[in-house]
């Protein structure tokens, strides 16, 4: 298949915030890439999560990609009337109630962003769903 023909690299990713079984909206994220694990990052896009927790308007890769670099703004988000509002339909009981559960520094997120970083391949699809609560995150390759 010639590079003309070849179908394009992309990826996509979405958000779940675990800690209310809801999807993380509003969440600010950049795509970087490079050429190798010695070459310069490259910013290539930016987006921000939907009601869903999606973000399907990343542009493809350019050819000679990689590795891929996603940037979450996370902290924003934990602090924002966005999370407070998750948490408000959430049917989960909430660890603000529990004496010795962990909080949330008044300053922000524990972890105020999350770089996931990825090794592709030329014409493959990529869904890097990130699982978010205030004290960790976990990342797979989804379908």
């Amino acid at each position: 298949m010639s590079s003309e023909t070849a179908a394009p690299t992309s990826v996509s990713t979405h958000i779940l915030d675990t800690s209310v079984g809801r999807p993380a909206e509003g969440v600010a994220l950049t795509l970087s890439v490079r050429s190798g694990s010695d070459g310069a990052w490259t910013p290539h896009g930016a987006s921000t999560t939907d009601a869903d927790g999606r973000c399907k308007d990343l542009p493809d890769l350019p050819a000679g990609t990689t590795q891929v670099r996603l940037d979450f703004a996370v902290e924003e988000y934990f602090v924002s009337d966005r999370h407070s509002a998750a948490k408000e339909h959430s049917t989960h009981p909430q660890a603000e109630e529990q004496q010795d559960a962990p909080r949330v520094r008044d300053s922000g997120a524990f972890f105020p962003e999350v770089a996931i970083t990825f090794a592709v391949q030329p014409g493959e699809h990529y869904h890097v769903p990130l699982l978010l609560n205030p004290f960790g995150y976990s990342v797979y390759r989804g379908s």
